[in-house]
């Protein structure tokens, strides 16, 4: 296995944008092996100093992710890579979990996350609000997004404000009137939250029947 990694390290070493070579691995990897196989191997490509083999080891794990070890991994450790690429691929792979399980079932991990005091789990969730409500239970409720979104709205990490208030912009596309009420509940008495209700309401207009439309 050792001799796998180093042959990744080479290949991924002049892979500097994007990451569907890394992904198209793990799948093909994650398809050709027992479960307990990858396993051993996820974490083993975890340790590589080459972030493109992290971020490797990190899609394995989404496609492993029922496995509470690995889930308990990429939200207590994962979370800790300060590679920002290795973060977007955690963010991808929370998704994959909760698509694997389904929306509903994932409820509880997905408020687990949230409350989590690592920015980086928190954004992972908040990224994958940003295009739930396009799937089954959150289309269906989309304030159930609405609602852990906003409650991050005053989030101590600028990275997670960010991430929340682009993800109201865009689920204000498809739920324009969802999120109006949302926002004029919200007392912009400080600046984490103001910086968020301009992101969030940037797509969002007013009509004279006090209805919202998107611009």
């Amino acid at each position: 296995m050792k001799e796998y990694i180093a042959v990744l390290e080479q290949e991924f070493s002049s892979v500097e944008n994007g990451f569907k070579a890394e992904e198209s691995r793990a799948l093909q990897d994650f398809q050709s092996h027992d479960f307990a196989y990858c396993k051993t191997l996820a974490f083993a490509a975890y340790q590589s100093p080459a972030y493109q083999v992290r971020m490797y080891g990190v899609f394995l794990f989404g496609y492993l992710s029922e496995d509470e070890e690995i889930l308990h991994f990429m939200k207590e450790e994962v979370t800790k890579d300060e590679n920002w690429r290795v973060q977007e691929i955690l963010a991808k792979s929370f998704d994959m979990y909760c698509k694997k399980i389904g929306m509903e079932k994932a409820l509880p991990t997905i408020s687990e996350w949230l409350q989590s005091p690592e920015p980086n789990a928190r954004r992972a969730v908040t990224e994958g609000l940003r295009i739930w409500t396009s799937r089954a239970y959150f289309k269906d409720h989309p304030e159930e997004a609405i609602q852990r979104l906003a409650a991050l709205k005053a989030d101590p990490s600028e990275y997670v404000r960010k991430s929340v208030g682009n993800a109201l912009r865009d689920i204000s596309k498809k739920f324009p009137d969802f999120i109006c009420k949302e926002l004029e509940s919200w007392s912009l008495d400080s600046k984490e939250s103001k910086q968020v209700y301009h992101l969030a309401s940037k797509f969002i207009k007013k009509n004279e029947d006090h209805t919202c439309i998107v611009r």
